[in-house]
């Protein structure tokens, strides 16, 4: 179901909590998070961001938002907060750490986590806000990271409709498109099956362009044609011309921290006892990428793996 917004609402909605779309937090300044730092901005919302790399912040700054020198201060200056994190242990210190958002005295914070992490560890941070009486929203994203920058994602909001539906407006700040899944756990879920479809098609799209170099076709011919085709992908479309160039140091997306991705979702499926073949052939592609010394390449590198399997040297 897709998240729209009717004249009368919208009214309703900017009665009740104008706030709401003056000033929004964001937690976590990566690629993920710089980029709808930026959009947001660009939308006009005043924007307050932290992160543990102080260079991050500066660059918020640079772009005109505002700086804050722990999770506490975002708490303290914005209503709603979004949070894309690396890793459970960074929502543990978010959450629990030192001026972590379970020390600030603000009620009704609403927490929009856009981070892929197992829905048992959401649930876990869903319940400890809910003590403080704060409100998590599980709200996962479609997009790499340079789609990101172009705004060009997709939120999967999961968790209190109502609540989904007051922070329409902050999703329109930052995608291209949102849409309701249901309840709290259930954006996750569809994030895995996405993420699934991903991981297989960044790697289908590689092995294509590695064929039709060892074939003798030009890689950027072949791009350009077969993006026009029913043989695309949106994986061919954003990650083809690096694999073109052969050049992986600009990552949307680093092949270690893509590992955490790939374990879930394989762990998701192994506990649903859900057979998932091209999944499991896609994730050793991965696996020898880090094994190469690729870990902080943008994932289309699976493209060098496989070039260096067919003995294809650039």
């Amino acid at each position: 179901m897709r998240l729209k917004y009717e004249v009368g609402f919208q009214h309703c909605y900017e009665m009740v909590r104008p706030t709401m779309q003056k000033t929004v937090g964001v937690i976590g300044l990566g690629i993920m998070g710089s980029a709808m730092s930026a959009n947001l901005l660009k939308a006009d919302f005043a924007v307050v961001g932290y992160d543990v790399e102080p260079k991050q912040v500066e660059l918020l700054l640079s772009r005109g938002g505002i700086g804050a020198d722990s999770c506490r201060e975002v708490a303290e200056k914005a209503e709603v907060i979004i949070t894309s994190l690396p890793s459970i242990s960074a929502m543990q210190e978010v959450l629990h750490g030192k001026n972590g958002l379970m020390s600030t005295p603000h009620s009704k914070l609403v927490v929009i986590e856009t981070s892929t992490f197992p829905v048992e560890t959401k649930q876990e941070a869903y319940d400890a806000l809910q003590v403080v009486g704060s409100e998590l929203l599980d709200c996962p994203l479609s997009g790499t990271g340079a789609q990101a920058i172009n705004k060009d994602l997709i939120v999967f909001a999961s968790g209190d409709q109502r609540t989904c539906e007051e922070c329409g407006p902050v999703f329109d700040g930052f995608s291209r498109g949102h849409y309701y899944i249901g309840e709290f756990g259930t954006g996750s879920k569809m994030k895995f099956i996405a993420n699934l479809l991903v991981t297989i098609h960044n790697v289908a799209a590689a092995e294509a362009l590695v064929l039709a170099r060892k074939s003798g076709l030009d890689p950027a011919l072949v791009l350009n044609v077969i993006s026009d085709g029913a043989g695309s992908s949106r994986m061919l479309e954003v990650r083809g011309p690096m694999m073109v160039a052969g050049n992986y140091d600009e990552a949307t997306m680093k092949m270690d921290i893509y590992q955490k991705d790939i374990s879930i979702i394989n762990a998701f499926a192994s506990d649903l006892q859900c057979p998932t073949p091209l999944m499991t052939a896609a994730s050793e592609v991965y696996k020898a990428g880090l094994a190469q010394g690729l870990a902080k390449q943008d994932t289309a590198s699976v493209c060098a793996v496989l070039e260096q399997m067919a003995g294809i040297s650039r």
